[in-house]
């Protein structure tokens, strides 16, 4: 279904738009690795276990969802579908799956999370101008946002040559639709809402106390610097290299996700993305000690190719495939997956 989904988009969506969404940085070694690196492990499955009845839900930071796929934060999904995010939330809403709501929104965060029906989380950057970053933080927090990630490995956008630079143009009536309310008079709004580069890990306990939320971090791929974040004050760590679109040749999340659990996992939930593509995929994640997975791209391919009955058609699919192949490994449900299920992986490569 995915891969159907992902040529109905290509169809569907401009040559710009698709290069957009789809671009790497610098020589897409890392986002072409992505899904190939989930493949280099292998499983030992249980055998003589009861699986008559598997149960995929996981509990994540107080909430008890349905299944461990979670849409990952992804901006401007209305170059995507005319309803945007709102569309998105519902779709994987209906799925039962948490989302994640971009900094980046083409959609007011209000009306995204009037769409909603299932928990969300915000993702938030720190900004040039700090006052955006609480703004739109306070507003997510007030609208039902449950905790908030803050992305850290984009202390600048990483360059994508298919785009000729960093991204496409955006219009500024959805770029700016959640920032303008917070910039004072004279300001020129994108540079303001441009990347901070001079974050430190202070502004983990700052987000945490402005908003009221748990703060997670995404854009983890080392132990050291899972545990630092921890020691921070973060909530809960997010093993990703952004898609392959900020440093190129980053490690494969895959391939980094068992340094961060050894870490730091018995402390805060860890959390994995990219290239994630089936249940298998998410499987190897779960047992390797992920609480639950993000997927990206392929829920924008489902919104572009047939809005949010699409997104919810695209992870009910990825929920059933997981109920099968962890039935098929011998376990129950997520809680029964542990690193003994799991060979392989190429560390390094």
């Amino acid at each position: 279904m995915l891969s159907d989904q992902h040529e109905e988009a290509r169809r569907q969506l401009g040559p710009a738009v698709y290069d957009y969404y789809a671009a790497g940085s610098g020589e897409e070694v890392t986002v072409g690795e992505a899904e190939a690196a989930w493949r280099t492990f292998r499983l030992r499955p249980r055998v003589l276990y009861d699986v008559s009845a598997v149960d995929v839900g996981v509990e994540l930071l107080g909430d008890r969802l349905v299944t461990p796929f979670v849409v990952a934060p992804m901006a401007f999904h209305g170059l995507a579908h005319p309803d945007g995010e709102c569309a998105t939330f519902a779709g994987s809403g209906a799925a039962g799956a948490l989302g994640v709501l971009s900094t980046r929104s083409s959609r007011r965060i209000e009306d995204v999370a009037a769409a909603a029906t299932a928990p969300w989380w915000f993702q938030a950057y720190g900004m040039r101008d700090r006052r955006l970053t609480h703004g739109l933080t306070r507003r997510a927090a007030e609208a039902g946002a449950s905790a908030v990630v803050l992305t850290v490995d984009t202390p600048y956008v990483g360059r994508k040559g298919r785009v000729s630079g960093t991204r496409i143009q955006v219009p500024d009536d959805e770029f700016l639709v959640n920032l303008a309310q917070h910039l004072l008079p004279g300001t020129v709004g994108r540079e303001a809402a441009e990347q901070d580069p001079s974050l430190t890990t202070a502004v983990i306990g700052e987000l945490a106390e402005v908003s009221g939320l748990p703060v997670l971090v995404k854009g983890v791929l080392r132990g050291d610097e899972a545990r630092r974040c921890v020691e921070a004050g973060a909530a809960g760590v997010i093993v990703s290299n952004h898609g392959g679109r900020q440093l190129d040749r980053a490690v494969p999340s895959a391939l980094a996700l068992r340094e961060v659990v050894e870490a730091v996992g018995d402390r805060v939930p860890v959390l994995a993305d990219g290239g994630i593509r089936s249940g298998t995929d998410a499987l190897v994640a779960l047992a390797l000690g992920a609480s639950a997975v993000l997927v990206g791209r392929p829920v924008l391919w489902a919104l572009a190719s047939g809005g949010a009955a699409a997104v919810t058609a695209a992870l009910d699919g990825l929920t059933a495939d997981l109920t099968h192949v962890l039935a098929v490994a011998g376990a129950a449900s997520v809680d029964q997956l542990d690193p003994s299920m799991v060979v392989g992986g190429r560390p390094g490569r």
